[in-house]
């Protein structure tokens, strides 16, 4: 990979050329500050940067203003940021993770948690490789094979939607908070009704539309609120929400609904599109820590699938679409 690290400190770019030599076969490209970093992207704009390395506490434009500028360059919207810092409050880590961190490694750090790190980011980068190759594969074959179709549980690219991370991201970001107070953090899903048959119904451009402006419609729900969410594919959408707050779900439910009614959703076709959600319960993160907070991720999303397959039934057991939240 070729590698972007950005620190005020010269002593700690050394240190990272040599872990990142020993790590694997890796260019690495330096630069002291903001100014340095920006100069080495605009530079390098044939040849673009893998990943991105920064320090927060740098003098002038700090590491999370550079994120944040980083993330608005066309190029650079998805590349994988790893926040190598001494900082280790709650605040840095939700600072960093909303303007687009993907993980946080605080120093001082063994190099094995270096190398997990930069492994993790290769593998992501393949994935998705993988998954862009597919989903465009599936886009030009709309028209041509009608049963092409986004496998139900891939992932999707969701971009410019604030709060919205991919699905890694938010195990990255529970998984550092769970190292510190969480505050009463809490987590819950929100499932698309018959997510099913609008899958079979659509082309893979339709879809991937319809996830983004769901993602969006929820992120304009939650404005106000200090909160990560990521697509976890199947129609369901993972929220993590800080300070406290736990979400009435009725009551956000209904605002996304309005909002969707709002934006008058539409297939390429022309056809009209209504889309409803479900909630499932939120889960306190309070009394948990390391694995036990990641898994309240895929805890969310089953008590969101299981709510709303009791939602589905009536008392004689056939279905009907107007969900109650």
């Amino acid at each position: 990979m070729k590698i972007l690290a950005v620190d005020d400190d010269p002593l700690s770019l050394e240190l990272l050329d040599a872990l990142v030599s020993q790590i694997g076969p890796h260019e690495l490209v330096t630069a002291t500050s903001a100014v340095d970093a920006l100069q080495c992207i605009a530079e390098s704009s044939q040849d673009t940067f893998d990943c991105i390395l920064l320090d927060i506490q740098m003098p002038g434009t700090n590491g999370i203003q550079l994120c944040e500028i980083v993330r608005a360059h066309p190029s650079y919207s998805r590349t994988p940021v790893l926040m190598i810092t001494a900082m280790s409050d709650k605040k840095n880590i939700d600072d960093a993770f909303l303007a687009g961190a993907t993980d946080y490694l605080t120093k001082p750090f063994e190099i094995s948690e270096l190398r997990g790190r930069i492994q993790m980011i290769e593998r992501l980068l393949e994935e998705r490789d993988l998954n862009a190759r597919k989903i465009s594969a599936q886009k030009a074959a709309d028209g041509n094979e009608p049963g092409k179709k986004i496998d139900l549980f891939d992932s999707v690219p969701i971009v410019e939607v604030a709060g919205v991370v991919e699905y890694n991201v938010l195990e990255n970001y529970v998984a550092q908070i769970s190292r510190k107070s969480l505050f009463g953090s809490s987590v819950f899903a929100l499932k698309t009704v018959d997510f099913e048959r609008l899958h079979q119904r659509s082309s893979a451009t339709d879809l991937q539309f319809i996830i983004t402006d769901v993602a969006e419609a929820i992120s304009d729900a939650l404005e106000g609120t200090t909160f990560l969410m990521a697509y976890a594919g199947n129609g369901t959408f993972v929220c993590v929400v800080e300070g406290g707050w736990r979400p009435e779900t009725t009551k956000l439910v209904n605002e996304v609904h309005r909002i969707l009614e709002s934006m008058e959703l539409y297939t390429t076709g022309g056809a009209p599109l209504q889309v409803e959600l479900h909630p499932g319960p939120a889960i306190r993160l309070i009394s948990r820590v390391g694995p036990r907070a990641v898994d309240a991720l895929s805890e969310a999303q089953e008590e969101a699938e299981k709510s709303y397959e009791d939602s589905q039934r009536n008392p004689l057991g056939e279905l009907y679409w107007n969900v109650s939240a």
